[in-house]
């Protein structure tokens, strides 16, 4: 299993929305970034990730999972775009925002704090963990 991080701005499409589709999912469309893509290419089903607020709150807020591997975004006919199926998991015991993550010196590699604009990133194994102690869930 590999771990994630799906950034939103919660305007857009927040926590809340992504509860509300249930076990149904929803695609992670839109991104129109090579480098995100190509995270969503290597995912598999049942891949964990963190739910992030960007914007206002800049805050970890839930755990998500991969139901369906990249394929075709819906919302382009531009076949370079393609994204993938999450459903909301659990939410976080308590928001773990960037200025914790920032403080925090075992997460300074990061890549949400070397590369904070990158809407969907990779998390590290040791990085999950430390997240989720910090969001009081079992990791």
């Amino acid at each position: 299993m590999r771990y994630w991080l799906f950034k939103s701005e919660p305007s857009t499409w927040s926590w809340d929305d992504q509860v509300k589709k249930g076990d149904k999912g929803e695609e992670w469309d839109g991104v129109r970034n090579y480098q995100a893509r190509n995270f969503m290419r290597e995912m598999e089903v049942g891949d964990r990730g963190f739910y992030y607020h960007s914007q206002t709150e800049k805050a970890v807020v839930g755990i998500v999972e991969v139901m369906n591997a990249a394929h075709p975004d819906s919302t382009t006919d531009d076949e370079r775009w393609e994204c993938v199926d999450i459903k909301a998991v659990a939410p976080v015991e308590r928001p773990v925002t960037l200025d914790m993550i920032k403080e925090d010196p075992r997460l300074g590699e990061m890549v949400l704090v070397k590369n904070s604009r990158l809407s969907v990133q990779p998390v590290t194994e040791t990085e999950w963990k430390i997240v989720c102690e910090l969001a009081g869930v079992k990791a």
